[in-house]
């Protein structure tokens, strides 16, 4: 048994709550590039080079990316040899939460009453957890700062086997319409196929993890995901909603067995800002 105390995780959520909200990815970065030699739209074009000076300042002058610093999105995978000492382990995460955007003097956007009194935590807490526990003795943190505008143009769909893969496709592209300028494109969207209800949901939100450019590890699914892509550019949505041919940058799937009768789908859409990292204690 390895014990943990949860200063580490503290630590490490504080370190991860500022460094995601003022770090993009290479990937992301990479794909923004990428997407701005291809850009047939000169507005378009204009504002991908803008979005890729933006990150620039924001790494230089370590300031925050996006106004929007999100929702803390934590997903957990604990070591069924580990035990934490100290405290609670959520409480651990809310206050690496509490004091990354504090110390990183990044905005608070948690209401306590969703619907009524609407008052705000004022630190961002709580955070959303998701805990899987798992062999080892390793505890991994990955977190992303979800803002509000994509996370908005998300949707689940309870739809059935007769509907199929085309119906699918339909529904992620449709989504994608539907959602226009609103998610600040060019987007990435992440799709959960299978399991249930919520779990559909939470498989969206974890396939936006994947890295831009890796491919989907299984072959059938790979070729729906650079259909979808081809198909939601088409769009003509384009960079911010403003036209041209990058409305998104990826389309990411990711797939659990679920009952005879069911076939849920969720689509959770993120904007150019691509915020996520992790790591292992």
């Amino acid at each position: 048994m390895r014990e943990i105390d949860v200063t580490s995780i503290i630590k490490a959520v504080k370190d991860l709550s500022i460094s995601t909200n003022i770090y993009l990815g290479d990937d992301v970065k990479n794909a923004l590039r990428k997407a701005l030699e291809k850009e047939e739209s000169s507005l378009g074009r204009e504002i991908l080079q803008v979005i890729l000076e933006n990150h620039e300042i924001s790494e230089r002058e370590k300031m925050p990316i996006c106004q929007d610093t999100g929702v803390a999105i934590v997903f957990l995978e604990v070591g069924q040899e580990v035990h934490f000492t100290g405290g609670a382990l959520e409480d651990a995460i809310n206050e690496g939460v509490r004091q990354g955007y504090a110390e990183g003097y990044l905005r608070k956007s948690i209401v306590a009453d969703p619907v009524l009194k609407r008052k705000n935590t004022t630190d961002n807490t709580p955070a959303i957890i998701y805990t899987r526990i798992v062999p080892g003795d390793k505890v991994r943190i990955q977190f992303a700062p979800k803002g509000g505008g994509a996370e908005n143009m998300s949707e689940v769909r309870m739809m059935t086997a007769a509907q199929g893969i085309e119906g699918v496709k339909d529904f992620v592209v449709d989504r994608v319409s539907r959602s226009g300028g609103n998610p600040c494109p060019p987007i990435v969207v992440g799709v959960g196929i299978g399991g249930s209800f919520e779990r559909c949901a939470m498989l969206a939100k974890e396939a936006l993890f994947r890295t831009i450019g890796e491919p989907n590890p299984d072959p059938e699914f790979n070729e729906v995901e650079n259909e979808l892509l081809r198909r939601i550019n088409n769009l003509g949505i384009g960079p911010q909603g403003l036209g041209g041919r990058t409305t998104a940058l990826a389309v990411h799937i990711k797939t659990v067995p679920c009952h005879i009768a069911s076939m849920p789908v969720a689509v959770n859409i993120q904007c150019h800002v691509s915020r996520h990292g992790e790591t292992i204690i």
